[in-house]
């Protein structure tokens, strides 16, 4: 795993300054902080008469901030102190900002971050985005872009992915991860004839052409011939370092139909095009990345290792090409979702790919099916701390043909072995759904989507549910988690009162389902939120000012909420979940076994 920084960071607050820090998990829970503040070429001086050994954070209310204010942390141990960190300014505005360059007609989408030259902090890959499309609509869109800045909005490098990518949020899945352990993130995306590296050079032949310009065909737009590829490209330069066949091909274009959504098919190009995308410790030691196709009827996975300079394929997962009417398909065909995560469900050190109503083992089988089919949100964490391992929430579509399997329209299972826990809703279409802990007074998470409002970890309804089902933040001071809606609003759900409590807002123009990205970036385990400015022209980084005494090490350390936020750009983004019960009443998080790039 990437090796960090502190990650200091100090915004205004009242009528001060507000400062947090990262905790490491391979650090001593004794290990106390001194906090100093640094006035232009003056000495620096320290601010805290003791070491804090509580919340890694503190309240400057000396006043006379300027331009040239700086603060920095040391630790301490047994009275002996360790180095400084990085000093940093503070954000005067309140938020970091800072101007994109946006290609004409373009606007920022999804990000993602990573550490890409190795010096222990984050850049950030942004997808610019111009006209869009779902798959089930026609049209010509923008080539897709990726642009990698620093945090002080210096331009790294421009990926083209070019006229033969179709652009949408599920064509377009983009990984930013340390694939071999180096210490320095890679990017893995599919590409094409025509894609201009961050060096400029071009992928295949750059004079080909091959979307649909039929404007009466259902067709237009999409792009149903010439050859896929599959690009690791370098994260410090963009540039390309090495290209495969995509696997598997959209062939044949009609044989990925199945009992998910609707249950129908098409020869057109909708469902033969639902990408998804994820990185996975499929070995335990180092990650593989993941390139998925297909959601409502074929599932294919391809794994991929990226050792030494070479791209080597490590499994390949299929259910098999169906037909209408779909019968005697794979138990896992249509059992795909419109997002998917990673996580060690059945406690063996070695990831598993969990797709919606299905999971796929770290060796490539699958490991079983709910039979649940298709669906539009899924969580899995702790979310049930009286009961052992992990549990998923989905919501389930249930329209058109498939009303007839009386599919629950929500469920929480057990995410090792698939058995439901509870369900409720049979054959009712369920859109969206949300699990967080959001009410101290029922131990666990809540979850909510459908019909019987808000229900606990054991499937009771306790009260009307909040109207967000989008994001989940941790942003205030206590355990519970807050909301986030499309428009950057933070909210508090008042469980006595059963509504949310406005608390914070970041303005701005987010990605379609929420912000442009979101999790554990800088200071403490709290969550950050970017979000494009509301002119669209920079990013805004909004991280929190409420001091908190809970002690945490970075949740990016939890290797499956650092996965999470790999995979948070894929098709619907959905909030990022620990691997442990983070919430009301918590044990302390199990320390996580991982090896730090360089140790």
């Amino acid at each position: 795993m990437e090796r960090l920084d502190r990650g200091v960071v100090a915004v205004p607050s009242g009528e001060g300054v507000f400062i947090s820090w990262r905790l490491f998990s391979t650090e001593r829970q004794m290990i106390g902080f001194h906090v100093f503040r640094q006035d232009g070429e003056r000495d620096p001086r320290r601010l805290t008469a003791q070491p804090l050994t509580a919340g890694t954070n503190f309240f400057d209310s000396s006043g006379g901030i300027t331009d040239a204010t700086k603060y920095f942390v040391r630790s301490t141990i047994d009275g002996i102190e360790g180095n400084a960190s990085k000093a940093v300014n503070v954000w005067r505005k309140g938020y970091l900002e800072f101007p994109i360059r946006l290609a004409e007609g373009y606007r920022a989408g999804d990000c993602s971050i990573a550490d890409l030259d190795g010096d222990g902090q984050y850049e950030i890959v942004v997808h610019q985005v111009k006209n869009p499309k779902d798959n089930s609509h026609t049209g010509i869109t923008g080539s897709p872009i990726l642009d990698a800045y620093e945090f002080d909005g210096t331009h790294i490098w421009r990926i083209d992915l070019g006229i033969n990518i179709r652009d949408g949020e599920h064509y377009t899945q983009f990984m930013v991860y340390d694939l071999d352990g180096d210490g320095k993130a890679e990017i893995a995306c599919k590409t094409a004839d025509g894609t201009i590296d961050g060096m400029g050079m071009v992928i295949g032949d750059a004079t080909v052409d091959y979307r649909n310009h039929d404007a009466g065909s259902r067709r237009f737009g999409r792009i149903l011939d010439g050859p896929e590829f599959f690009t690791i490209f370098d994260g410090e330069s963009g540039a390309a370092l090495k290209t495969v066949d995509y696997v598997p091909s959209r062939y044949p274009i009609d044989g990925w139909g199945g009992v998910g959504g609707n249950g129908g098919n098409d020869s057109y190009g909708n469902r033969c095009d639902r990408f998804l995308a994820c990185v996975a410790y499929l070995d335990g030691q180092l990650p593989s990345v993941v390139m998925c196709r297909g959601v409502y009827g074929r599932i294919v996975m391809a794994a991929w290792d990226w050792r030494d300079n070479e791209l080597t394929q490590r499994w390949v997962f299929d259910s098999g090409i169906a037909y209408p009417p779909f019968n005697g398909v794979s138990e896992y065909s249509g059992m795909g979702g419109h997002s998917l995560s990673v996580a060690d469900v059945d406690a063996d050190s070695r990831d598993e790919i969990v797709y919606q109503a299905m999971v796929v083992d770290d060796d490539g089988k699958g490991l079983y099916s709910t039979g649940l089919r298709h669906g539009d949100a899924m969580h899995i964490s702790d979310m049930n701390p009286e009961r052992p391992g992990l549990e998923v929430f989905t919501v389930q579509e249930n329209e058109e043909a498939t009303v007839r399997f009386k599919t629950p329209g929500a469920a929480m299972r057990d995410a090792a072995t698939g058995e439901l826990l509870w369900s409720h809703s049979p054959g009712v279409d369920v859109g969206a759904g949300l699990a967080a802990d959001i009410d101290p007074r029922h131990p666990g998470f809540e979850a909510w989507g459908g019909p019987g409002g808000l229900r606990n970890a054991s499937g009771e309804s306790v009260g009307r549910a909040p109207r967000n089902t989008g994001y989940a933040i941790w942003w205030d001071g206590d355990l519970l988690r807050e909301l986030i809606d499309r428009g950057g609003r933070v909210t508090k759900w008042d469980w006595e009162a059963e509504q949310e409590r406005p608390i914070f807002n970041a303005p701005g123009r987010g990605a379609p389902r929420g912000p442009n990205l979101m999790g554990d970036i800088i200071g403490d385990w709290r969550e950050e939120i970017i979000m494009a400015s509301p002119d669209g022209q920079s990013l805004r980084v909004y991280t929190t000012s409420f001091p908190t005494e809970h002690r945490l090490y970075t949740l990016m350390q939890d290797p499956q909420y650092r996965l999470s936020i790999a995979w948070q750009n894929v098709a619907y983004n959905k909030p990022p979940h620990t691997s442990f019960f983070l919430g009301h009443n918590m044990a302390a998080p199990p320390i996580p076994a991982i090896h730090i790039a360089g140790e």
